[in-house]
């Protein structure tokens, strides 16, 4: 047991997580039906935190509202309690690392998963029947042999916490969750633990929170702040780089700098080593105004060679060319990863903002939202070891980015935003809220108020206006917002799109011989039909190219060949539901393609040859455009003149001729070419086509060296200028 009290900070059941249950005598005595012993305990607890009788906080709750299911009437009293314990116990600035509240919260979520007793019992029974089985499948093992996370769940013993319980208590507090992401949280903190959270891990996530926000604090009082000028509302959200041994290396064109990054919620910063290991003035990357900003995941090296993949690049319409910061790291590329996601969640937020004008407390919501989410992300990256990504990851704006139809989640963000902005507009009807309501001197909880009473913000005079008192109105019980019916309409179509990507991870093959003949197997039919149609412009067979030829003449003179494209559309779509008619969801069959057997050294070779093939095909355009430059600009003229006459007379035929005509003599030219009739003079004629060409010469080109920028030095710039 010291092992596990070091590790996770012994029984969490001290303190007044332990006050609420009192005996069986008290909770025989004070039972609130329909709720269980645990959730009317639970309540009792809310009303002391509250400071209000019991009876109280439950008159909101009439006849006509019990009406319903005895399950969903306990699970909104111990909803409604709930807010409004936590309105109060989040105004301390310190209750994130104190322990009772994490007692507190997760009881509050137990009592959420089974507030009524039948309920209760079910879940106590399945909680037994899980710890037995633990038990029984220790027996015979060593305990040297299973996680000191494992083993303190096990002695723990308590009941876990499901993700609907989570889902509805955790975002009650700004700090902990956010109801877009809550889903992905509740994952990433139970990926190792089946689906279920424990309080030792719960803990662990909240004690860690704690220490990022105590650190991201500190910096923001000055503390190991590095010296830029912040603008109004700036908060700095990460540094990297500090520690001389592993510096940030950014690149630009062939010149590398060490150094160290700041990320805020505005702008990241770059400050470079100088020679005597002190920083230099920061030059500043814009991050919220709309530079056409481009972030990707990059590969980099020294003097430009891309050997190692732990780069972030970043370009915008203000920088001449792209910046490059390496995050060096011997394994794996976290770092990099970690970067890349809280700089594009921050470009997303202020492309949030602006797509929806937001000013004043509605954009510091906003930036709020973004900044505590960048501060859970780094909290399970550094207490867990874990970084989710694409659809599972914690960041709010990048997910809603990623997600499909992810837009309109961020319209039910903005719509509920408006709805919670109006409310602190003082008005008349929250002036005279009536005594049967209980009134709570607190504002409902945005992520902006948690900023501000953390000391990470400071609101403008304009904005603390807004601050009103927190009635039993504000408190949504039960139901679904807005945001969570966009969000599993978002998370349903995720679930094709991952079933899909899946299914491309199958098929990708790397060397480019084997991706050729899967697609020449591919383009098999389209490459049969060209195969017959260059047959009939050879004339092998003279009788079946005179009939293709008169079928094609009369279906163009006829107008049938207006009708081809949409006959074409026509006839997929008739296959496509043929096959789902016969076919009904069957999987299809593999795809068989024969791989062709080369050597290393082989492939090899066959790329220099494709490089160099593909070299002379760019310099021949290149020669082509020279040559068509000549002649445009007249430094031929007697060709210039025979090209000039040629396009009058082709402008002529295309203002007198019908488009039918046209193409007729276009076919026919053409595909007449190798008649035994026409095909000497057509030798002839594109002999003599062929020699006029290479007579035309090709326009003059200077080539020009890049400027040196081995002599760049980073310089403090405005946020105008970058």
């Amino acid at each position: 047991m010291g092992l596990i009290e070091g590790l996770f900070g012994g029984d969490h059941s001290r303190g007044r997580g332990n006050k609420g249950h009192g005996s069986a005598e008290e909770k025989a005595g004070m039972a609130i039906p329909p709720l269980s012993p645990t959730a009317a305990s639970v309540v009792r607890r809310c009303a002391r935190i509250a400071g209000v009788p019991v009876d109280q906080l439950l008159r909101r709750f009439d006849t006509e509202e019990q009406g319903g299911r005895p399950l969903e009437y306990a699970r909104s009293v111990v909803e409604y309690c709930s807010c409004i314990a936590l309105r109060v116990e989040t105004k301390r600035q310190d209750y994130l690392g104190d322990r009772e509240f994490h007692s507190l919260t997760y009881d509050l979520m137990l009592a959420w998963e089974a507030p009524d007793e039948e309920t209760d019992a079910v879940f106590q029974k399945t909680a037994f029947s899980i710890l037995r089985d633990d038990a029984d499948d220790d027996d015979g093992g060593s305990i040297f042999y299973s996680s000191p996370t494992q083993m303190a769940i096990q002695v723990d013993g308590r009941r876990t916490v499901g993700p609907e319980a989570f889902a509805k208590i955790a975002p009650s507090c700004p700090a902990m969750a956010h109801p877009i992401t809550v889903s992905n949280l509740f994952d990433a903190l139970t990926n190792s633990t089946g689906g279920r959270l424990h309080f030792l891990i719960y803990h662990k996530y909240l004690k860690s929170l704690d220490q990022v926000l105590s650190s991201a604090k500190r910096i923001s009082d000055g503390h190991k702040a590095p010296a830029i000028q912040l603008s109004d509302g700036e908060v700095i959200l990460d540094i990297h780089g500090a520690a001389t041994p592993k510096p940030v290396l950014q690149h630009i064109g062939t010149s590398t700098w060490p150094g160290r990054l700041t990320l805020t919620n505005h702008a990241l910063y770059f400050e470079a080593i100088g020679v005597d290991f002190s920083y230099g003035e920061a030059a500043v990357y814009d991050l919220a105004r709309d530079l056409k900003q481009l972030v990707k995941r990059e590969s980099t090296g020294p003097w430009g060679a891309h050997l190692f993949d732990k780069a972030v690049m970043y370009k915008s319409s203000s920088t001449s060319e792209p910046v490059f910061f390496e995050f060096p790291q011997f394994k794996g590329h976290t770092r990099r990863d970690y970067w890349f996601a809280v700089i594009k969640e921050v470009l997303h937020t202020h492309k949030f903002i602006r797509k929806y004008m937001l000013t004043n407390f509605q954009k510091a919501e906003a930036l709020s939202v973004a900044a505590l989410g960048i501060l859970r992300y780094r909290t399970v990256k550094e207490g867990f070891h874990i970084l989710p990504a694409h659809f599972k990851t914690t960041l709010a704006f990048n997910l809603a980015e990623k997600l499909p139809k992810g837009d309109k989640i961020l319209e039910a963000l903005y719509g509920e935003l408006q709805q919670h902005c109006s409310r602190f507009r003082g008005s008349e009807d929250f002036a005279q809220s009536s005594s049967d309501e209980l009134t709570l001197a607190d504002p409902f909880p945005l992520s902006a108020y948690t900023m501000v009473r953390m000391g990470l913000l400071a609101l403008k005079e304009e904005d603390n206006t807004e601050e009103r008192d927190f009635t039993a109105r504000d408190v949504q019980i039960g139901g679904t917002s807005s945001v969570q019916m966009a969000l599993e309409r978002s998370f349903g179509y995720s679930g094709r799109v991952e079933a899909a990507r899946a299914t491309l991870d199958q098929v990708k093959v790397e060397d480019i011989d084997t991706n050729v003949a899967v697609l020449k197997e591919l383009l098999f039919p389209l490459i049969e039909i060209g195969k017959v149609l260059l047959a009939f412009a050879e004339w092998e067979d003279q009788l079946n190219s005179y009939v293709f030829l008169f079928c094609f003449l009369y279906m163009v003179y006829s107008g049938w060949i207006w009708f081809m494209f949409p006959g074409f559309l026509l006839g997929s779509s008739l296959f496509m539901l043929w096959h789902k008619h016969y076919v009904k969801g069957q999987l299809i069959g593999a795809f068989e393609v024969t791989t062709p057997r080369r050597r290393t050294v082989q492939q090899l070779l066959a790329l220099q040859e494709a490089i160099s093939q593909l070299e002379a095909h760019v310099q021949a355009g290149n020669i082509f455009l020279l040559k068509l430059r000549s002649l445009m600009l007249a430094a031929f003229p007697q060709s210039t003149s025979k090209v000039a006459a040629a396009l009058v007379v082709m402008a002529a035929a295309f203002a007198f001729l019908p488009l039918r005509s046209i193409i007729l003599l276009v076919v026919l030219e053409a595909y007449t070419r190798q008649m035994p009739v026409r095909k000497k003079s057509s030798e002839k004629l594109v002999r003599r086509l062929r020699e006029w060409w290479l007579r035309i010469p090709a326009a003059p080109v200077q080539l020009l060296r890049p400027q040196d920028t081995r002599r760049w030095r980073p310089r403090l710039r405005s946020r105008q200028a970058i």
